[in-house]
């Protein structure tokens, strides 16, 4: 079997967290924490616009210096939205994209995940976590076994 046989849809995540452009940066990193993921892609009207990544997150909120004023930093989360702290210009990927391309394009851009869109509509994501759990199933690039086959990989939901 071809490498190019082995494409993105056999590991990405089909079951997928999104949040909306206008909601909270403090509800993104509720969310993150809840379901411990690492991004969001960020939707309008169902629509990927984006991408909110923790890092975005971190860096949008006040210096850690403000040690006891929790409460005043979680009112501040919730004053911005994710479309303030988004990456707007996301990279994507097809579900029919060869696995060994995505994992090309997250090492050089060094991101964490791709969204996968297919006909304008988001249908999965492609992580770093999938792409290790692939490594980790012992596959070659040659072989299409699906997520389904795996064990122990809990869907984010």
């Amino acid at each position: 079997m071809e490498s190019s046989l082995l494409t993105v849809s056999h590991w990405m995540s089909r079951e997928i967290l999104t949040v909306e452009v206008f909601d909270s940066i403090g509800l993104a990193r509720r969310i993150m924490a809840k379901h411990r993921i690492n991004q969001l892609p960020v939707l309008d009207g169902g629509k990927l616009i984006g991408i909110v990544t923790d890092r975005d997150i971190r860096d949008a909120y006040p210096t850690s210096m403000v040690i006891n004023r929790g409460k005043e930093i979680d009112r501040f989360a919730d004053t911005y939205t994710v479309e303030e702290v988004m990456t707007h210009n996301v990279m994507c990927v097809r579900p029919q994209t060869p696995l060994a391309t995505a994992v090309r394009l997250l090492r050089r851009h060094r991101i964490g995940s791709l969204p996968v869109v297919e006909k304008g509509k988001l249908v999965g994501i492609i992580t770093r976590s999938d792409i290790l759990d692939f490594v980790l199933s012992g596959n070659s690039l040659g072989q299409a076994r699906t997520r389904k086959a795996r064990r122990g990989k809990a869907l984010r939901l």
